[in-house]
This record gives structure tokens, sequence and C-alpha cells, in this order.
């Protein structure tokens, strides 16, 4: 799940499986973005584009996929941007956008990006936990992998997409798929053996020498998902699985074409206040 400068530079020693509140994800998952961003832009900078809008390493791209509907003359959060490639794609089919991350690393590269591109999207920096915006300020709200499983109440950022969506607004938002992490890590012969349940919620953790949490993601199963946004006001309307594609031979982690013949990598929900 990291990359080794990242690890060095955060003094990372380990692995652990142990609970993790909001702060303590909060505080690891800036330390880690920031550290992280050179690194992640140098290896899937290319994949992602700048102005692009891919859902997940399967290369889903929303310009084919169109899980979000005609967005021109709309106002959209990105929630967990990044760099905000997809926010900028959206930018450029008409919407009116608004970039959301934690990462102060991340949004560096994002405001490179607008000014190489010349779309200047908005970027905000914040905790999806607590949205900036006011009630009902959006029509729709999407995240592709950002945000939603690096937090430790996943109750809470629903409950804030859906206080700034108006009546109607959909969230649309793609995550591992639960069901990796009863496997390895892996994208090899070895990531396809079982090694632990899937219904052990306890976060994956990295830790330094002095067990300070350096990077945070938490586990929730398909049912924690759909209680938690139907809790939140969310009516969920479809539940996507993108299949690995034919030809497609580019490696993400533990993303591969190996395993994605077999089960899926992402799933992608798609929901209605």
């Amino acid at each position: 799940m990291s990359s080794t400068s990242a690890e060095k530079s955060l003094g990372t020693t380990g692995v652990a499986r142990v609970e993790v509140g909001s702060a303590e994800s909060v505080a690891a998952n800036i330390a880690w973005w920031d550290a992280d961003a050179d690194d992640y832009h140098a290896e899937h900078g290319e994949f992602l584009g700048v102005a692009d809008f891919v859902w997940c390493p399967e290369a889903l791209r929303e310009a084919d996929a169109g899980l979000l509907g005609d967005v021109a003359g709309r106002a959209v959060l990105e929630v967990g941007c990044g760099s905000a490639p997809c926010a900028r794609w959206l930018a450029d089919q008409g919407a009116r956008v608004v970039g959301l991350d934690l990462s102060a690393g991340m949004l560096r590269y994002g405001a490179a990006a607008n000014i190489a591109t010349g779309i200047e999207v908005p970027l905000v920096r914040a905790n999806a936990e607590r949205l900036p915006f006011a009630d009902g300020a959006f029509d729709l709200a999407c995240s592709a992998f950002g945000a939603v499983p690096f937090v430790a109440d996943v109750g809470a950022v629903f409950r804030e997409v859906a206080r700034v969506l108006r009546p109607g607004g959909t969230w649309t938002f793609a995550v591992t798929h639960p069901m990796r992490w009863i496997f390895p890590d892996d994208p090899g012969p070895d990531g396809l053996r079982v090694t632990g349940s899937y219904f052990d919620r306890t976060p994956y953790v990295e830790v330094d020498a002095a067990g300070t949490p350096t990077y945070v993601e938490h586990h929730r199963t398909l049912g924690d998902y759909v209680g938690a946004l139907t809790a939140a006001g969310f009516t969920l309307f479809d539940l996507i699985e993108p299949e690995w594609p034919a030809g497609h031979t580019q490696q993400w982690g533990q993303w591969s074409p190996l395993r994605g013949e077999l089960f899926p990598g992402t799933a992608i929900f798609r929901c209605r206040r």
C-alpha cells in the first residue's frame, strides 16, 4: 500500500492491525499523502492524466461510463480530489466544480495542473468528515478512491455529503472492493490466497518505531456501506463492480490482470439523496 520514500521520510517500521480513531487517521493521512505526493504522481500521473476522469485501476472512464449523467451547468463536489484531474475533466464538460482534499501536497499538484491546463478548478483543503460548505450547495458529489477509505467515521462523511447536496442529488464513489481485504496486498499468485476474515473491520495501519500511525486505511463490508448510506438518507440505486478489461496490462499496486480476471478490485456506489 505504500511507497518506499514516503515510508522512509515518515519513519515507518511495520504494519499493525489496531483500532484508530478520527484524529489519528487524519494526522496519519495528512502526513502520508503529503510525503507521497511526488512518488504518487511519478508512478500514476500518466495513467490519471491532468484533465481526465478515471474511476479505478480497471481504467473505467467517466467519458465512457456516464455514471454522473450530464454535468453541464451543475454544481459538483469532488471529495478527496487529490490533484483533481477528475474535477478538471468535469469542468471541461461545463460543470461548476469544487475539489476538496486533506493533503496540501496533493493539492499543490492540483494547483500546478490548473495552471498547466488553463482549467481553473477551486481547490479546498478540508476533512471530508466536516465539509466547509452550506447546506444544499451542490447538485451532485463524486469520489474516485478519495477520502472514503481513509476516514474513521464513514457515516460522518455520508451525512456531510447528504447535507451539502440538494434533494435528488447523487453521490457516486469508488472504493477498493471490500472482498479484497481477505487477500494479501499482492498483485501476484500470493495475492490469490485467502489470509484474513472479511468480517474483520480492524484498520490497516502502518506505524513508526514509537507506534504512531503513518498510514491508515479502514475496511468496511458491502453491508456496512449500504447501512451507513441508508442511515445518512441515501438510496442506493446501483453498485458497479468493473471487470478487468481485455488488453489492459497496467498494474497498479495490488491491482493486476491476474487478480482482476478472477475477482473484483473496485466497487462503485451510486446513491441518491
